[in-house]
């Protein structure tokens, strides 16, 4: 477990961190809704769920629980900031979902979604890396092997490739939004993570951000 900061740090760092948690499990709610595609992992969480019955955000939460045990040959620690994501985003993919319908017809809101959901992605990953609190576990996994000398990039493209084709094999969403969240989300958090960091960025916090695809 890492260090835990002192009262005042902590007071400082854990509200940015709650909010950026929940803005990134609610624009994942997002593009869930405008059924346009998700990101990979996303993609793998939606597929379990339809075979399983299992709510998506659960599943989201019992996957980054399995995803924390690899982290133990790694020699990873996790710290508040990856418990919490573990639990907190999966928790408001949940509540989102349950309190809005299932699908949008309109294909114009759908597009918001999309687009709104990817933004509102970026900027609760600038709050929750930011907050310097530790990893979420999917960044974790990434970061550790990239200290046992396997690229970062790397890891992330066969990680990531491999989920995504699993996930679609078991009929999770995969279209134009999947492209967007490749492509679109790394620029933007590249953008916001120096503005919303609380210190300087740290060079481990932009391997989080390389971790999970939101840097260049």
């Amino acid at each position: 477990m890492l260090p835990v900061p002192s009262r005042t740090e902590l007071a400082r760092r854990l509200p940015r961190l709650i909010f950026g948690l929940v803005l990134f499990g609610l624009g994942i709610a997002m593009m869930v809704l405008s059924d346009l595609g998700l990101s990979p992992w996303e993609v793998l969480h939606q597929g379990i769920s339809l075979k399983t019955g299992i709510p998506l955000g659960t599943v989201g939460i019992i996957t980054g629980a399995l995803v924390l045990i690899l982290w133990i040959p790694l020699g990873e620690r996790p710290g508040i900031g990856t418990l919490a994501n573990v639990v907190l985003i999966g928790v408001v993919i949940d509540l989102t979902l349950l309190f809005f319908p299932d699908t949008v017809s309109a294909l114009l809101l759908r597009w918001v979604l999309l687009l709104g959901g990817t933004l509102v992605i970026a900027i609760g990953t600038g709050l929750y890396i930011g907050a310097g609190l530790g990893p979420g576990p999917r960044d974790g996994l990434m970061t550790g092997l990239g200290k046992k000398g396997v690229p970062i990039g790397l890891a992330r493209a066969v990680i990531e490739v491999t989920v995504l084709v699993i996930g679609y094999l078991l009929g999770g969403t995969v279209g134009i939004g999947t492209v967007i969240f490749a492509f679109g989300v790394g620029p933007l958090v590249q953008v916001i993570l120096p503005v919303l960091s609380l210190d300087p960025v740290t060079p481990r916090q932009e391997a989080e951000a390389r971790a999970t695809g939101f840097d260049s």
